[in-house]
């Protein structure tokens, strides 16, 4: 665990450590990671943003010779959408004895009912944003698999999503990351990161506990 702290927090040191030690094999490396990170139900605390942040900001800082933003980026995309899908049709295929037993591994039945109820009120919206949520965009395919919702429904904002998100992240390092405050205090920039993802999540705790109360 303190290993995986220390990767998330000093992302940047260990990414352009790979790239020199490793050179276009580091592609593969950050491809594996994503499709990991959005593709195994029992892997959501892989480092997204904050990588995806880190490699558009070693991109720019290389000059796209390290690494390269044009390539980089629809392979994280296809990274994600092969990670959703995997775990789509994981729920899928438990979908029914999650629906007949109250519990497998972490997963109550009740956990499925809600999450129909969450995309019944929000529609296709509720996929992209889940994106943007550490746990929460690893947790949702498998819902949504679990939950039966319709694949042509699924598919199409999943795509729209994963594309939101690498896209924005990612450019978002490249043209932030080469500025002196944020190379300086890339620590702080990672722990923002982290903070306004988990923001909803915080916030949906927080109304669930005040109407309980």
């Amino acid at each position: 665990m303190s290993t995986l702290i220390d990767f998330v927090l000093h992302i940047d040191e260990h990414l352009m450590a790979m790239v020199a030690d490793y050179g276009t094999l580091v592609y593969a490396i950050l491809f594996l990671i994503v499709f990991v990170e959005t593709g195994f139900i029992v892997m959501p605390l892989l480092p997204g943003d904050s990588l995806l942040f880190a490699a558009g900001a070693i991109a720019a800082a290389s000059g796209n010779v390290g690494l390269n933003v044009w390539v980089l980026m629809p392979l994280l995309i296809l990274a994600a959408l092969c990670g959703d899908n995997v775990n789509y049709f994981v729920g899928r295929f438990f979908s029914e004895q999650i629906k007949r037993r109250e519990r497998i591994l972490f997963f109550k039945r009740e956990y499925i009912t809600q999450t129909e109820e969450f995309y019944a009120k929000y529609g296709r919206q509720a996929i992209i944003m889940a994106r943007f949520v550490p746990i929460v965009r690893t947790i949702a395919p498998f819902v949504a698999g679990a939950g039966n919702m319709p694949y042509r429904r699924y598919i199409t904002v999943c795509i729209l999503g994963a594309i939101l998100w690498v896209f924005g992240i990612t450019m978002l390092g490249y043209t932030c990351g080469g500025f002196d405050i944020v190379k300086n205090n890339f620590e702080l920039v990672v722990f923002g990161i982290i903070g306004v993802s988990v923001l909803p999540i915080i916030i949906g705790v927080l109304r669930a506990k005040l109407k309980k109360s």
